[in-house]
């Protein structure tokens, strides 16, 4: 009873709980690659990926709606936040589904939608990442799958959540005409390509 007294008393003086220890293997990752709604839907299919949210970044705009981010003149991007399970799925990994999921070759546009909100990056949080991003877009191109890779390598700053009503928004609104032209062929498309990542 001592010793269990004494474990509890160090997590209270380290500021350290259970609950923290227990969340160390998830980390998060940035992906932007067009409509969030599409990326957001597309990695909450994948093995090891707890939860995505779309928001913003990329940009100096400090609290930008997403009024402000229609206009083009904010700098930020359509971005999904991905909290993974480091113990099942890797970063590499999830760079594969990245680049499996969208075309990367077209600048500031993804299918329908054009602008540099909907352009293609990844937003590192380590030189680790970093590095792992450029490696893998050196191997793209040396496989000669694209003519040209437009995707942005640049340092995460800061995410900003988008509106409740875009986070989940392909799983509430199926019906959606958006969801039903664009979404759902984008994620039947990624589903054959990555078929075994899948939940």
């Amino acid at each position: 009873m001592f010793k269990i007294s004494l474990f509890f008393s160090f997590l209270l003086t380290t500021g350290l709980s259970l609950t923290q220890k227990n969340n160390s293997k998830y980390k998060d990752a940035y992906f932007a690659s067009g409509c969030f709604w599409c990326v957001e839907a597309i990695f909450e299919t994948v093995k090891g990926v707890k939860y995505a949210e779309s928001g913003y970044t990329g940009g100096k705009t400090s609290n930008p709606t997403y009024e402000d981010i229609c206009t083009g003149k904010t700098g930020h991007a359509e971005t999904v936040r991905v909290r993974y399970d480091t113990t099942i799925i890797s970063y590499k990994e999830l760079l594969r589904v990245f680049f499996n999921s969208h075309d990367p070759s077209t600048l500031n546009k993804q299918g329908p939608d054009s602008g540099s909100q909907y352009r293609s990056a990844i937003f590192f949080t380590s030189n680790n990442e970093k590095k792992l991003a450029q490696d893998y877009i050196n191997d793209l191109k040396k496989s000669g799958k694209f003519k040209i890779i437009t995707t942005e390598v640049a340092q995460f700053t800061k995410f900003y959540k988008a509106e409740t009503y875009h986070q989940d928004f392909e799983k509430n609104n199926p019906n959606n005409p958006y969801i039903k032209s664009v979404s759902h062929p984008r994620m039947n498309a990624f589903k054959r390509k990555q078929s075994r990542k899948m939940k």
